[in-house]
């Protein structure tokens, strides 16, 4: 049987929220089979679950924010991609977070931070399968139109793989790759994607924070970028880290789903229209089922093995 994944331990993690600039302590527990994801507010009078699922996004501008039942008006937690993302990158089912703020802390802007604190708590397997969303016919979205032109695609695939291509007509960025595709099978998800981090335009940053976003940001936990080039000294950890990250978004954007059985193709796209895609896969009849594996030897190649330790 491919078996469901949670914490063997606990593991806690301090830092700021990249927009509210707020100090955030989370705090990552084992959580029993089927129970998923959830992020607890236990800074509130009563603390509020909220689990995660496509409805809960109640905010798609600058990162994924997710409030019970997608209420807009109700305790939320923002900036959830990269964590999710990692649990994306180890195959974990099933964990609680604890928070004492509204967003998820930013650590270094990637999603290595997270990997590393999820396999030091240590990985265990359960008993109980393995749960996956498995797309059986291609949906797509799409905005925009010529230079404005976005798009994400889902489409049948034995597998997890993606691929992603950005265009921001900037120098710093034009100057690096500008696709990627990835197999999440492949276990190469710790080096090739985690470090990724996040990146802003200095020309941004003022309209940015006059709305209260990326109050936290630092060139400790960002990629910054002025007309022409990158200004943080130690440079890019990749030679397309601008799109890896991108591609690091999306997998944390699908992983409110859970595991998946699919191929995701993107053009621009981004927290909203992630999320556009998921939502309308659920809506279309027949597009997607649920399947587990009692023999995992027919699940997809990588997907049975444990990611290496650190």
């Amino acid at each position: 049987m491919l078996a469901q994944r949670t914490l063997k331990s606990i593991a806690r993690a301090v830092g700021v929220g990249m927009h509210s600039g707020q100090r955030v302590e989370l705090t990552l527990h084992p959580a029993p089979p089927d129970s998923g994801i959830v992020f607890r507010r236990v800074d509130l009078p009563r603390p509020v679950d909220i689990p995660v699922r496509p409805e809960s996004v109640c905010d798609t501008r600058m990162a994924s924010t997710i409030s019970p039942g997608g209420d807009p008006g109700a305790p939320k937690v923002q900036t959830i991609e990269h964590l999710l993302s990692a649990c994306s990158g180890l195959g974990l089912d099933n964990l609680r977070v604890d928070i004492d703020a509204d967003e998820v802390p930013i650590l270094d802007g990637s999603a290595s931070s997270f990997v590393f604190l999820l396999q030091n708590a240590g990985i265990a397997l359960q008993d109980a399968p393995k749960r996956f969303c498995r797309v059986r016919r291609p949906v797509e979205v799409r905005e925009g139109e010529g230079e404005r032109l976005m798009w994400a695609r889902l489409e049948p695939h034995h597998g997890f793989v993606l691929a992603f291509e950005i265009d921001f007509n900037h120098p710093a960025v034009d100057a690096t790759g500008q696709r990627v595709s990835f197999d999440m099978g492949s276990g190469r998800y710790k080096r090739d994607i985690a470090r990724a981090r996040t990146f802003g335009f200095t020309k941004d940053v003022a309209a940015m924070r006059s709305r209260g976003l990326t109050l936290g940001g630092a060139m400790d936990n960002a990629i910054v970028v002025d007309d022409s080039r990158v200004l943080n000294a130690e440079g890019l950890r990749y030679d397309d880290e601008f799109v890896k990250h991108k591609l690091l978004d999306a997998i944390g954007d699908l992983y409110v789903a859970g595991p998946m059985l699919a191929r995701y193709t993107a053009f621009r796209s981004g927290h909203a229209l992630n999320n556009k895609l998921l939502r309308k896969l659920f809506a279309e009849p027949g597009a997607v089922e649920t399947v587990a594996f009692a023999d995992a030897a027919q699940a997809p190649a990588g997907f049975a093995e444990l990611a290496p330790a650190w």
